[in-house]
């Protein structure tokens, strides 16, 4: 058992430190000694990105699995043993890792690291409970499929990154999930849920030797602890993708037409990340950015406008979002496509960067005021960066950035080949020449 202090904090508060436990689980704390709640995170370090074509959907099929039962415990008794002490507990899946978690209070910890170690260690997977579930994720797929804001980011990835892992749905489909098998699930669980690809991360009003300790207990409890593996090296790089165009639409008699345009952008450990951040900024993220104020504010065009960046160890992108009625969605793509050329070729203004650099620093610091952020924060960074950046540091290589990085930037990115995805009342030939 190794452990280090990754930060030392101020006065006490702030501590992170980390401890590599036999067989290679991972446990890393952070101090928050003002508060009276703690947020424990165990994430395992696998994606619906890393599903083979017979595996699709079955990333997030565990995610319910899971709680549906261990030897010690029923669905009602692992959802009841937080509920009882006024806590929460639930799970997400990502492209490429997943994460169960919960948040009780301070003395409730070593319930907390209980169940969710039972959770993810020794689920039954019974026959039983994949039939049942089947049919809720279904409902899931289907209940996804009424919301067109949601189903157009979807088609977007699809037609960006082409029919590979990370264009496919986190959800899988309806044919993927109804040919799963119990085998199939439960094999794909006992090869990527072990210990050297999971994280143990907890934030609150906690001591890390007694963190480390019950984790350490409810593992061996499980026969789950031990060996002499060594974690799995954070997630860096990859295959990435093929540089893709092209146009999908998807033809639905809705009130509002929904599209997202873009292309593929930056990877998460590319240093040029703080500057497309402050960039987005700029273009998209908010109400005072240019999108919003010429497709919203002077136009009427549209209720909801607005630009993001999504990054994975090997690729990311950069979308345009607008909702806007089905007559509009032509003038809406011109004005998009000419703020884009626009920033490219004038540049943002000193102004511009100077809210740019603001609102990325606010985020952060704003979405780091409770312990489930906290906890996110220094799980997610033990999965996929080789290190741990401070907040500070963070925010010193935001306010780093210059407006000529920001320029390459845009040159960069904003000019590379054009996604576009529709839904709406229409047909291919609408948009034939959208994104020529």
């Amino acid at each position: 058992m190794t452990t280090e202090t990754l930060f030392p904090g101020k006065d006490g508060a702030g501590v992170i430190r980390r401890t590599v436990l036999p067989g290679g689980l991972r446990v890393v704390t952070e101090t928050m000694p003002t508060v009276r709640s703690v947020a424990v995170g165990l994430w395992v370090g696998i994606g619906s990105r890393d599903e083979a074509p017979e595996h699709m959907g079955a990333t997030h099929f565990l995610e319910h699995l899971l709680f549906k039962g261990t030897p010690t415990r029923d669905a009602m008794e692992i959802s009841a043993s937080i509920e009882g002490i006024g806590g929460e507990i639930n799970a997400f899946t990502a492209k490429e890792y997943t994460c169960y978690y919960a948040r009780v209070l301070d003395e409730d910890l070593p319930v907390a690291i209980d169940v969710l170690a039972d959770v993810v260690t020794s689920s039954l997977i019974t026959e039983e409970d994949v039939e049942s579930e089947r049919g809720v994720i279904l409902e899931e797929i289907a209940m996804h499929d009424d919301d067109p804001s949601d189903v157009v980011h979807e088609q977007f990835s699809a037609e960006l990154y082409g029919d590979t892992p990370i264009g496919r749905p986190i959800l899988g489909n309806e044919e993927s999930i109804n040919t799963l098998t119990r085998d199939r699930i439960h094999e794909y669980y006992q090869r990527f849920y072990i210990p050297p690809r999971t994280v143990v991360s907890v934030a609150g009003n906690v001591d890390h030797e007694r963190v480390v300790a019950l984790v350490a207990a409810a593992y061996e409890r499980a026969g789950a602890l031990g060996g002499s593996a060594a974690p799995a090296p954070p997630r860096i790089g990859g295959p990435g993708v093929d540089v893709r165009t092209g146009v999908r639409v998807v033809d639905r008699p809705t009130e509002q037409a929904n599209l997202v345009l873009g292309m593929t952008a930056f990877d998460r450990n590319d240093d040029r990340r703080f500057a497309l951040g402050v960039l987005n900024a700029a273009l998209g993220g908010g109400m005072s950015s240019r999108l919003f104020q010429e497709i919203r504010e002077k136009r009427g065009l549209a209720y909801s406008a607005y630009s993001y960046t999504s990054q994975y160890a090997d690729t990311g992108q950069f979308g345009i979002y607008v909702g806007c009625l089905p007559s509009k969605v032509d003038d809406v793509l011109k004005i998009c496509r000419d703020e884009v050329a626009r920033v490219v070729a004038e540049r943002i203004t000193e102004e511009e960067i100077a809210r740019g650099k603001g609102q990325m620093r606010g985020g952060l610091v704003l979405g780091l005021e409770d312990t489930g952020s906290r906890m996110s924060r220094i799980g997610k960074s033990e999965l996929v960066y080789e290190r741990l950046m401070t907040v500070d540091e963070v925010l010193g290589r935001i306010e780093a950035v210059t407006p000529a990085e920001i320029a390459s930037v845009a040159a960069d990115i904003l000019n590379r080949p054009l996604t576009l995805a529709v839904i709406g009342p229409y047909s291919d030939k609408d948009f034939g020449s959208a994104i020529a």
